[in-house]
This record gives C-alpha cells, sequence and structure tokens, in this order.
C-alpha cells in the first residue's frame, strides 16, 4: 500500500464561508483575504511574494481531527452540493466557453470547495496522477515554438493550487502559471502556495483570474504552452468540453487534464450493497447533463475530432489505514450522493455508512477510487509537432 505524499503543514485553514453565507462572514480575517484576492483579480495579475511561503504554510491545512470533528457532516466538495446547470445555453451573440461554476443570473449557486476537503485529498491526489505521462509532455514543451521565453500555464479550476505544486517542479524552465477559479477564498491559497521554482531551478511566478475566469473562449488561451485541470472534466457538459478542446487546438497547446472520475470503485472487504451504491453514485454524477464518469471518452472524443494525439493512463486513489480522514470524508460524501439520487436508498445506506466508517476508524477498509488522466497533444501553431 502506498502511503500518499503530504504537504507541508502548520497551523490551520481559516474558516470558510459556506454557500449561503460567503458574503457574509464575521471574521475580519476571512473578509480582508477575500477582498485581497479579489482586489488581485481586478488588476489582472498576482504574483507570488517568496516571502509568503511561511504565510501559506501557516493557512494551508488544517488538522486531520479538526477536518472529520463533524462525523455526520460532509466537507464542501466533498459530498452533494445543489449544482449549477453546467449545460445552459449562451446568450445570444455571445461565444461558446466552458463554465467552471460561475453563477450567472438564472443560474442557481454552484457549489463551493472547502480549503479543508482540497487540503485532505491533495496527498492522495499527489500520488495517484500519472507520471507516466510526463515525459511526451516534456517533450512536446521542449519542441513548442516559443518556448526559449518561457511557459505559459492555464490551471483552470485551480482551487487552492495542487496542480501547480505538483506539476512545476516536474517541469524545467521558467514558467508562469494563470490560476483560474471563481472563489477569491480559493485563489488567495493557490497564489501564496504556488511552487517558487522549476525541475531545474528557474522561476516560477504565478498570476491569478477571478471574474471572467469562470469562462474559456480560445482567445483566452492566445500564446499558451499548456492547459491543466484536476477534478474537472466530470464536472463538464458534453458542450464545454467541446469548447475545451477546440480552444486547446485553436491555440496549439497541449492539455493536462488529471484525475476524472471512471466510476468504478473497490472496497475491501467488499459488502453487498457496493454496487448499488456505486450505480447511484454515478447516476448523481450525470445530472444536469453533466458527464461523470463519461466525461474521458467525451474528452477523447472531442480533441481526437480537433487532430490531438490523446494518451490516456489510470490514477486511481488507494486508500488503506494512513489514509482514513480521508477515507471516512469520501465515504460521505459517496453515500450521500447515491442517497441523494436514490431516497428509496436511505435506511440501508445509514446502516452501511456505519459499518464503513467503523471498519474505516480500525484500520480494517481498504479502498481504491478509479481516476484517469489525459494527456492531448494538439498540433502546435506555427511549428511541427
Amino acid at each position: 500500500m502506498r502511503k500518499t505524499a503530504t504537504t507541508q503543514r502548520g497551523g490551520g485553514i481559516p474558516a470558510q464561508p459556506g454557500p449561503r453565507d460567503a458574503s457574509a462572514t464575521t471574521e475580519p480575517g476571512v473578509r480582508h483575504m477575500a477582498r485581497s484576492a479579489e482586489a488581485g483579480a481586478r488588476q489582472g495579475a498576482h504574483v507570488a511574494e517568496v516571502g509568503a511561503s511561511s504565510a501559506v504554510r501557516s493557512a494551508e491545512a488544517a488538522s486531520a481531527a479538526a477536518v472529520v470533528q463533524a462525523p455526520d457532516q460532509v466537507i464542501p466538495g466533498a459530498g452533494p452540493a445543489p449544482r449549477t446547470a453546467a449545460g445552459a445555453a449562451s446568450r445570444p451573440g455571445e461565444r461558446p466557453t466552458v463554465r467552471l461554476r460561475e453563477d450567472g443570473p438564472d443560474e442557481p449557486e454552484a457549489p463551493r470547495y472547502a480549503p479543508e476537503w482540497l487540503q485532505l485529498r491533495e496527498g492522495a491526489d499527489a500520488v495517484a496522477r500519472a507520471g507516466e505521462l510526463l515525459d511526451p509532455l516534456r517533450i512536446r514543451l521542449a519542441n513548442l515554438p516559443g518556448r526559449a521565453g518561457g511557459l505559459v500555464v492555464h490551471d483552470l479550476g485551480c482551487g487552492t493550487g495542487s496542480m501547480g505544486r505538483w506539476l512545476a517542479p516536474r517541469l524545467d524552465g521558467a514558467q508562469h502559471w494563470i490560476l483560474h477559479d471563481r472563489d477569491p477564498y480559493l485563489l488567495h491559497f493557490a497564489a501564496v502556495g504556488s511552487p517558487r521554482s522549476a525541475a531545474d531551478g528557474s522561476r516560477v511566478t504565478v498570476e491569478s483570474r477571478r471574474g471572467d475566469v469562470a469562462r474559456l473562449t480560445p482567445d483566452a488561451l492566445a500564446g499558451a504552452s499548456l492547459v491543466t485541470a484536476s477534478a474537472l472534466l466530470d464536472v463538464l457538459t458534453r458542450e464545454e468540453i467541446d469548447t475545451l478542446a477546440a480552444a486547446c487546438a485553436g491555440a496549439g497547446c497541449p492539455a493536462l487534464l488529471t484525475l476524472s472520475v471512471a466510476g468504478r470503485v473497490e472496497l475491501t472487504p467488499s459488502h453487498p450493497l457496493d454496487t448499488e451504491i456505486a450505480e447511484a453514485f454515478n447516476a448523481h454524477q450525470r445530472r444536469g447533463g453533466l458527464l461523470g464518469p463519461d466525461a474521458v471518452t467525451a474528452a477523447c472524443e472531442a480533441f481526437s475530432e480537433r487532430g490531438a494525439t490523446v494518451h490516456l493512463h489510470p490514477s486511481p486513489w488507494r486508500l488503506g489505514p494512513d489514509e482514513a480522514d480521508l477515507t471516512a470524508q469520501w465515504l460521505r460524501g459517496w453515500v450521500g450522493a447515491a442517497v441523494e439520487e436514490r431516497p428509496d436508498l436511505r435506511e440501508r445506506a445509514d446502516a452501511y455508512l456505519r459499518d464503513r466508517l467503523e471498519a474505516c476508524a480500525a484500520g480494517e477498509l481498504n479502498v481504491i477510487v478509479h481516476h484517469t488522466d489525459l494527456l492531448a497533444l494538439s498540433r502546435p501553431m506555427g511549428g511541427s509537432a
């Protein structure tokens, strides 16, 4: 059993406002950080200061005990929440866009993702991502026209910036990361928690974007060297994935899209209700036209139709006794989504969840949550592949 990687810890993440009280939080420190992040986004650039590294260490992670102190609650992002109808049609005259949890005037509020949940899963994500896709990516990046000026990387739905912390130190050369997220609170952590140097010691800088960051047009990727995202494809519609593929093809840049749900879960020891819960969860993932476990297939088709070479590699979470806190939160969210999809499961699911949580706490439960990583190598613009 592989142990998940850990990030530096020290102190806790400030309280995260919930979906309904985000704009009314009474904590001055939270208000100040949100205003700071929004101001940076309005100015168009938020370059991380080297001196901020100590700040992010104190604000990056809550302790595992604090994360799971309410055993009957699910951290926002780990379980079901009101979801935007992501496939809503564009208004007349608008260009197609990829929407990343943006709330329009006629749309319900989209889910918020608590930094505690993103921190809790970061180690498992880092271990799971397919390092095997990095060599073909490095080869393509080395041959991109204009590479001498450094890489420009767009990280879509960046959350607290875990993708940058994983990937930037694995790539050579100067890098400028453009972090996209609708949540200024998360953008704050992503910006100050970004890595400072590449694999060869070259400088890494960061810019954060909010406001129209929830929409990606082909023009937005002008000059991009790479598009990245983590756990994103499965919360998009087919139209949005088509638009993403078209934008990458139009910019001639590769896309590394990691940790898309595959719709398969393995629990050891097994339980008679495992399959029924999994099927209900997968149906929940497909609500509102979202693709859920069908997203990788749709993305393969969309990128291939536009001339890209597509590589796939499994990237499963492998959760054992050392990851009990993450497993417990994942279980609550997994079962909760299944019950929301099929309320008739509730009585049996409640007993199932109690049994599973007891086994998890006793170190007697192992879980494999299957994901897939996708690397799409679009034809470069102005140069040979």
